[in-house]
């Protein structure tokens, strides 16, 4: 072979290797660094088996609320809602912030972890250890699945159910390709080690602009919440099996929603980008007979950031308190309007 192609075939094989070994570094350090800025905030217990992370807010002697739990989305953590809401509730209730299994700081546990209800499962594993009965269950988004699952399999700890704009029913399509490759068991592994946290860090900022949008981002939100925490390769994966899982999840259980007893809430917004709100919303009014759907213009799909305060007067009700939601939904859309420039 003369040396010229020679030169050129090293190089073309060497480069590919080159960069692989790079993005696998990269990945090692920048992992480390996350944790090292965003460190574990929460306390981890063991549930059995496995170890969850939670911040646990205790009421003392001014409640005026049952505990809440909180379920965070897909590739949040604990930080999200604990962020939206622990200055608006502390003291009103016991409070309970949590990483779902394989997020965050929890460990990941076993294949039943990769499903909604065998999260449900150690969510009451981890109530019962932090001295809570029964709760209010609050599901953001993939949350809101799991707040369904949990009231299937444990009524007796569910005192209502606070979706914000969930996920809970089978929707036309899949996930976005990279969800699929990521679970993959040999190509996901060298993926999520190699590509997918430079990439993704690029896609922080715009990311969550999109969750957010049309509304707009709080300024502080990602030192806040630390959203980069889910590219660390493990947690990306364990995200991308959570979300690849969902649907034929929720082609199996969404029937049972009518099995659900308990006074329930459901705020969404009407331009949501991220879920079909008539398709996930509009289900769960149909299914869980006696429930209550919110519907606000101009709200995309931060409802526990945009209109917190509504969120908290729905918890409110849920707990029996007199609450007109649809009038502070109408509230709520005059000031958004204003936002929009309407």
């Amino acid at each position: 072979m003369p040396p010229p192609l020679r030169l050129m075939l090293t190089i073309f094989i060497a480069a590919p290797i080159a960069l692989a070994l790079a993005g696998y570094a990269f990945t090692a350090w920048k992992t480390r660094t996350l944790e090292q800025a965003f460190p574990n905030v929460g306390e981890l217990i063991d549930i059995g088996g496995i170890r969850m992370n939670s911040v646990f807010v205790p009421a003392g002697g001014t409640a005026d609320l049952p505990p809440v739990v909180f379920i965070h989305g897909a590739s949040g953590n604990l930080r999200d809602q604990m962020h939206a809401f622990r200055n608006r509730l502390e003291g009103r209730a016991d409070l309970l912030f949590l990483d779902r299994p394989g997020h965050g700081y929890s460990q990941r546990g076993g294949p039943e972890n990769a499903w909604p209800d065998g999260q449900a499962h150690a969510i009451a594993r981890l109530m019962e250890k932090r001295g809570i009965g029964k709760a209010i269950i609050v599901g953001h988004s993939f949350g809101g699945a799991i707040a369904a699952s949990f009231a299937l399999e444990h009524p007796e700890k569910t005192a209502g159910l606070l979706f914000l704009a969930p996920a809970t029913h089978p929707w036309p399509g899949g996930v976005d390709w990279y969800y699929d490759l990521a679970r993959m068991p040999v190509i996901g592994w060298l993926f999520t080690r190699i590509v997918a946290l430079p990439a993704g860090l690029s896609r922080i900022d715009s990311g969550t602009r999109f969750v957010f949008a049309p509304n707009p981002r709080p300024d502080d939100y990602i030192e806040a919440t630390a959203p980069a925490l889910v590219l660390r390769p493990a947690t990306f994966r364990n995200n991308s099996i959570d979300v690849a899982n969902l649907l034929d999840y929720v082609r199996r259980v969404q029937p049972r929603y009518r099995e659900i007893r308990t006074p329930t809430v459901i705020v969404t917004g009407d331009t949501d980008g991220v879920v079909y709100e008539e398709i996930h919303s509009r289900g769960l009014v149909r299914d869980i007979e006696g429930s209550e759907l919110v519907w606000i213009h101009n709200l995309g799909h931060k409802p526990d950031y945009v209109v917190t305060d509504l969120a908290v007067e729905a918890l409110e009700k849920i707990a029996g308190k007199d609450r007109d939601l649809q009038e502070s939904a109408r509230r709520a859309e005059a000031r958004l309007a204003k936002d929009h420039g309407e």
